[in-house]
């Protein structure tokens, strides 16, 4: 079974194409100041059309989103919901919903409906997901307060865990690695999480973000580098 597996990121796009479990093909893209408008929409018109997939596989790791717990069933909400976060445009952002029973959490998140339209058109079976609830789903919690760090293209997010209850989950758009450096000390100070007591635990571009690791480990004693992405191993798609 050919299958597509697409991330969505800030400013990026990777997708794989898989064949029975073994990856075929893995590229990304991302966007540059030379880079014109419809850059990610138009190479996403080109992967959907390399071959026939029988299954494809989107994650979003745009920052439209609300966490809230499950059950929660105004789903009319959700738009507000994800506005006190982000703005939000009704008119070119579908409306999603990811649940996650391991933490009982669920996601309202914002996919651009271009690109949904896109991939609906092909007609073939497709599950929507947010990265949120596949990193959450991924993790192995132990007990205590627990940091987990899912590192991108110039982005990050991000679950504070408590004796196995998320206390908060972000998703973070910058530029540098010292800002994911201070906004993660930053919460730690907000949320009452002591460096000493706390694990640390990070997955995916931790090599790309080495100058965030090596700062990081200055100020806390319990760093764990749980996944690093290399060719054809993506910690979110795979």
């Amino acid at each position: 079974m050919n299958v597509l597996n697409l991330l969505f990121t800030k400013d990026g796009l990777i997708y794989q194409i898989a064949k029975n479990k073994s990856i075929l093909e893995e590229k990304s893209y991302f966007v540059t100041e030379e880079s014109p408008g419809n850059f990610i929409a138009d190479q996403l018109g080109d992967i959907l059309i390399k071959q026939r997939f029988d299954e494809i596989s989107v994650v979003s790791a745009f920052n439209h989103f609300t966490l809230m717990p499950e059950g929660f069933s105004e789903h009319d909400n959700g738009y507000d919901l994800i506005a006190f976060n982000a703005p939000v445009d009704k008119e070119t952002e579908e409306l999603m919903l990811s649940v996650n029973k391991k933490f009982k959490v669920q996601f309202y998140y914002t996919f651009p409906k271009n690109f949904y339209k896109k991939i609906k058109e092909l007609a073939v079976p497709v599950r929507f997901n947010f990265s949120g609830e596949k990193f959450l789903n991924t993790i192995n919690n132990r007990n205590g307060k627990e940091i987990h760090i899912n590192l991108y293209h110039n982005q990050c997010e991000f679950f504070a865990i408590d004796n196995k209850k998320v206390i908060l989950y972000n998703n973070l758009d910058v530029n540098s690695e010292v800002d994911f450096l201070y906004f993660i000390m930053f919460t730690l100070s907000k949320i009452g999480f002591g460096i000493n007591e706390t694990h640390f635990y990070a997955y995916g571009e931790t090599t790309e973000n080495e100058t965030f690791i090596s700062e990081l480990q200055k100020f806390v004693k319990n760093l764990k580098i749980v996944f690093d992405n290399v060719p054809k191993k993506n910690f979110i798609l795979n």
